[in-house]
């Protein structure tokens, strides 16, 4: 009779705490009085066939080698990894427009085995892992303060907080109309400009100061006679837009 031979575990990772159940696939498993995991048996196991065997692992860490044994002898080994459970610290950007389409970076430890990331209950639009402390996800639509979290075969980490924020709106402008020249101060009142990072007249960049979520002070560039459009972009997302009326000097 033949010693028995492993062709593959499956799943070949799993949890530091073991009791996961794990198939073991190969030939001559019959009569198979002993499966190990490194050196820990396993906590137990069924020969489902000749060529199949349900084993359930006992705990453990790092890479470890899977054996069967048999009256006829041992087999060969095939390695069985336990990977840690994954560790979140932080997540950058940590908010963004209730559409989603953000990228954000995820850091922490144990990420490199990641099969999923969530937003809340929604999984991540897409992701990659770029290392083992790093893992970069798009953002799926959402609102509110969600917890974001990470899952692979050690389990699920613990949570950061990601927060969707609704576009801005304006609602004034005031003074709603100025010289052509540059340097006129325009009060814009409205709500959600907390996280303003751009004022434009038109196509034009303004520079700006947020007072607070309802009014931020823009100095209104240059630009031509006539009526132009103001809309402040935050990381909620772009505003709608109100007139600014440029007016031009008196001639004599």
């Amino acid at each position: 009779m033949a010693p028995p031979v492993l062709t593959s575990v499956v799943p070949s990772t799993g949890p530091t705490a073991g009791t996961n159940p794990v198939a073991l696939n190969g030939s001559q498993f019959t009569g198979a009085i002993a499966v190990t995991f490194g050196s820990a048996a396993a906590l137990s196991f069924a020969v489902n066939t000749p060529s199949t065997i349900t084993a359930v692992v006992p705990p453990g860490t790092g890479t470890v080698n899977v054996t069967v044994r048999t009256p006829a002898g041992l087999s060969n080994t095939i390695p069985y990894t336990y990977a840690p459970t994954p560790a979140l610290s932080t997540i950058a950007p940590n908010q963004g427009p209730t559409s989603g389409g953000t990228s954000v970076v995820l850091t922490g430890t144990g990420l490199i085995w990641t099969t999923a990331v969530t937003f809340g209950s929604t999984p991540a639009t897409s992701y990659t892992i770029n290392s083992a402390t790093q893992i970069t996800a798009v953002t799926p639509v959402g609102t509110g303060s969600v917890a974001c979290t990470v899952t692979g075969p050690g389990g699920t980490s613990n949570s950061v907080v990601y927060t969707y924020l609704t576009a801005p709106a304006l609602i004034a402008l005031s003074p709603a109309q100025g010289p052509t020249d540059a340097g006129a101060a325009v009060t814009l009142t409205g709500n959600g400009l907390t996280t303003t990072f751009a004022v434009r007249f038109g196509s034009a960049p303004a520079a700006f100061t947020v007072v607070s979520d309802t009014t931020a002070i823009a100095i209104a560039p240059a630009g031509p006679a006539g009526s132009v459009l103001v809309s402040v972009t935050t990381s909620g997302g772009t505003s709608n837009s109100l007139a600014y009326q440029r007016v031009p000097p008196p001639a004599i």
